[in-house]
């Protein structure tokens, strides 16, 4: 990306897709935001990244506007323009659940995302956040923001995480393909399968937060329905039970002496067991038959 060394973005309301963009931006160049109508010198100059207003979308001039695109044009957002200036769109619409929602939202609207999401209109009322709504205005209030502005370190942290969330799930899944293991019981009623995720060295931050993720990107939701992974608190392991299947309730071992933890709903329980042959022997206990 070619360096910048100002972001400006329109004054007045502020949305959550400018928002999100100018914090990705910050991410990459810790710089003053600027909240004012461009002009045709700041679109000409790449050293100001103009998001969200300006009509103009020029990657290589830093400019990522999307008002100008027809109305028929798949939802797209300043955020959507400037992640995938990055490299890291794909990625993100397949990692981050919110991040289509929220371009249809920009886009077309609360009404016509509540019907794409085939939801009723006050729900989209009711999933409001009063964290947006705090961070936005304060936002919106303000014509420059820099360093040690809290609103502006706020936005540097999620941008920071944004990316470093995308770009660290890609590593973890990668990871997981390479180690995992998909176990079948074939002497339980029905041939659950498991996915397992071994204790290796050296043993990348928390990839067990990505084994959802990696079941639903195999195409494996229906037939995985639990989760084996290595317990970040200790040397044993955590199994959980995925897309909260029924058949798995793990208070089903709770009394078992190598069990330690079950939670009181049955979804989650932590076992100082390593051995496969353990864990598998615990699992036969959690699932019932079909």
């Amino acid at each position: 990306m070619t360096p910048f060394s100002t972001i400006l973005t329109h004054p007045g309301s502020a949305h959550k897709d400018e928002f999100l963009a100018c914090s990705v931006l910050l991410a990459v160049h810790p710089v003053a935001i600027l909240r004012r109508e461009p002009t045709a010198e700041d679109l000409a100059d790449p050293s100001v990244a103009v998001v969200d207003v300006g009509h103009v979308h020029e990657p290589a001039l830093n400019n990522f506007d999307h008002h100008q695109l027809p109305k028929d044009h798949a939802p797209t957002c300043a955020l959507s323009l400037v992640l995938r200036h990055l490299g890291l769109y794909e990625d993100a619409r397949q990692f981050c659940d919110w991040l289509e929602p929220a371009e249809w939202f920009d886009c077309r609207g609360p009404s016509d995302t509540a019907r794409w999401l085939g939801v009723d209109r006050a729900v989209v009322g009711k999933l409001h956040s009063p964290i947006d709504g705090a961070l936005l205005r304060r936002f919106a209030q303000a014509s420059r923001l820099s360093a040690g502005d809290p609103v502006w370190e706020m936005m540097r942290m999620i941008g920071d995480d944004i990316l470093g969330y995308v770009r660290s799930l890609r590593d973890r899944l990668d990871f997981i393909a390479r180690h995992a293991e998909l176990w079948t019981l074939d002497d339980v009623v029905g041939g659950p399968e498991i996915l397992f995720l071994p204790r290796t060295e050296p043993l990348p931050d928390d990839p067990s937060a990505a084994l959802e993720r990696y079941v639903e990107t195999r195409g494996w939701g229906n037939r995985v329905i639990a989760l084996v992974s290595p317990d970040r608190r200790s040397d044993g392991f955590g199994l959980s039970r995925h897309r909260d299947n029924a058949r798995v309730d793990f208070t089903r071992v709770a009394g078992e002496g190598d069990v330690h933890f079950a939670h009181a709903r049955g979804f989650v329980a932590k076992t100082s067991a390593t051995d496969p042959a353990r864990l598998r022997a615990l699992l036969r206990l959690a699932i019932a038959s079909e």
